[in-house]
């Protein structure tokens, strides 16, 4: 397996996780409330949203496995706090993506405005 090919398999490894977490539209909202502001418990996480507390920490749970969220204790209650580094590295994967795919549309393009003439 060339470098590259390697390469392009080890980010769509490192990346899907972080896709799938945010996949979720209850997950997507807990990121919302998460970065509008200080640290949140659970409770205030749950609080309007329709959810209980256990489903709260169940979607928490997968976002800190992601690594977008990390839990911190504050006395007796853990608050959640997001991490922006892995959104910000699925931005850079993802803008390099776009670029491939606006190439390949560029050649496409040519290729068949070419056959024209």
């Amino acid at each position: 397996m060339s470098k590259r090919r390697h390469s392009d398999r080890a980010a769509r490894r490192r990346h899907a996780p972080v896709l799938a977490a945010l996949g979720d539209e209850t997950r997507l909202a807990l990121i919302v409330k998460l970065s509008s502001g200080a640290p949140r418990s659970i409770s205030s996480l749950a609080e309007g949203s329709g959810m209980s507390r256990q489903a709260v920490t169940k979607h928490l749970r997968v976002l800190e496995h992601a690594g977008l969220v990390r839990g911190l204790r504050v006395g007796r209650q853990r608050l959640f706090e997001p991490d922006p580094e892995p959104l910000d590295e699925v931005r850079r994967y993802l803008d390099g993506v776009s670029r491939a795919w606006d190439e390949a549309l560029a050649r496409l393009k040519s290729f068949v405005e070419s056959d024209r003439r």
